[in-house]
This record gives structure tokens, sequence and C-alpha cells, in this order.
């Protein structure tokens, strides 16, 4: 069998499937990477309009844009580099979720490797629709951050910094939002049913408020309750699907009289 072989593959294979895998990560980070380079200036001022309308303050040669601002001889360097990074972390961002399943798959046997492409296919549109949900949420997130600003004092903000608690946003959305495929996945290729899912349902609740308040960029409990809710969603539908996958599959493999 294919996974009996893969599962006496030596360590040092592991080792170099696992190198190559990740070669494979940066290389594609890397090359996504030219897009935010390249497109850095359109990124920024999009990114920027919670704040303040950057692309205005161009076009009209304002040398000030809102409470935003870059320091250093090498800040603007820096900036566009981070962005550029961020960004190809973002866009490469299915191709290796690919690559991290790969490393995964060679252990499953032939039928859980077709079963698996599921995984494939669903990894981009919910990692989408996650970074979706976090940009979409940014200018409400923002406002009622600033909106803790004690009275006649002034917020400025670095500009790295905001961008940097941006793109985290925008990445840790998408990413949580890859939670309902890798237990979908794990259900089809027979690694977890429904009832696993959804007996510790408490823990599992517990486990997404926990992550959602150690990884979210922000503190506000908005944004959180925001994130969480819908991941709470998510992994109810989840297990509901699991259950009923597995009373088909139940059903298939009672013999026929």
């Amino acid at each position: 069998m294919a996974g009996a072989k893969a599962a006496r593959m030596p360590l040092l294979d592991h080792l170099r499937e696992f190198r190559k895998r990740i070669v494979r990560s940066v290389s594609a980070i890397l090359l996504a990477a030219l897009i935010g380079w390249f497109f850095y200036n359109e990124i920024i001022a999009k990114l920027a309009e919670p704040v303040c309308d950057l692309a205005l303050a161009q076009r009209t040669g304002s040398d000030t844009c809102g409470s935003l601002y870059i320091s250093g001889v090498l800040g603007p360097l820096n900036l566009q580099i981070k962005v550029a990074l961020l960004t190809g972390l973002i866009i490469a961002a299915p191709y290796w979720l690919y690559q991290l399943w790969a490393f995964i798959a060679p252990a499953l046997h032939r039928k859980e490797k077709r079963n698996s492409v599921f995984f494939f296919v669903a990894a981009t549109p919910f990692f989408a629709a996650g970074t979706f949900l976090g940009y979409a949420i940014l200018p409400l997130a923002i406002k009622v951050l600033f909106g803790f600003t004690p009275d006649a004092l002034n917020n400025l903000v670095k500009f790295d910094d905001y961008l940097d608690f941006v793109m985290r946003t925008i990445l840790v959305f998408g990413l949580a939002f890859e939670l309902p495929v890798f237990l979908v996945t794990f259900n089809l290729i027979g690694f977890l049913s429904g009832v696993t899912i959804l007996r510790p349902w408490r823990i599992w609740v517990f486990c997404i408020v926990l992550f959602v308040a150690g990884f979210s960029p922000s503190a506000d409990p908005l944004s959180m309750i925001l994130l969480a809710i819908p991941l709470i969603i998510l992994y109810l539908l989840s297990g509901v699907f699991a259950l009923w996958n597995d009373k088909r599959r139940a059903k298939k493999e009672i013999p026929l009289d």
C-alpha cells in the first residue's frame, strides 16, 4: 500500500520532503511579493483608506495624511519591503497551504487522496472570504480603537506599524477561515468523525475564542467578536456536514442481503 510505504519513510526522507515543501512555499511567496513591490503605492493607498485618503493627498501634493507618518532614513524602504512580503504571504497562501497538505498527503491511501481534493478546491475561496471579512471590518475596528484617544491629544500612528496591523489582521482572518476546510477534509479521509468533531464543542468554542484573543492583531472586543462568531458557525457547520457524511458512508458499508 502507498500509505504503508510512506509510513516507513526514513526520517531523512521526511526532512528532505519538508525542505522541498518549504523551498517551494518560500519561492512562491517571494514571487508573489513582486506584485506587492510593483503595486506598492496602490496597495498602501487602499489600506490607508480607514485613516486617510492617501491617493487624494498624493494627487493634491499634500505632505500630510491624517495621523500617519514615516520616520527614519530607512523607513520608506523598510515599509515597502514589509508590504511586499506581507502581500506575497497573503497572495501565495493557497499555494503554501497546498504544500502543507502535500507534506501530509503521502501518508494517505489512494482513496483518501482522491477525497482530499476537496482541500485544494475549498482552501482558496475560504481564505479569500476570510481576508475579505478582515478587510471589511478594518474601518470599524480602527474607528473603535482611535476612539480611546483622550480628548485634546493627537494620535500619531507610524505608517509601517499601521500597515503591519492591517496586513496581519487580513492574514489572520484568512487563515482562521481555513478551519472548516481542514475539519471537513479530515472527515472525508476518515481521520475525524462528526461525533469526534462535535462532542467536545465547548472545548472547540473555548479554543476558538482563545485563538482569536491570542492571535488577533487588534485587542478591541468588536473585531474579536466579528472573527469568533463566524468561526464558531463554520465549526458547527463542519461538524454537521461530517455527521451527514458519516451516515452516508455507513450506509454504503452495510452489506446487501
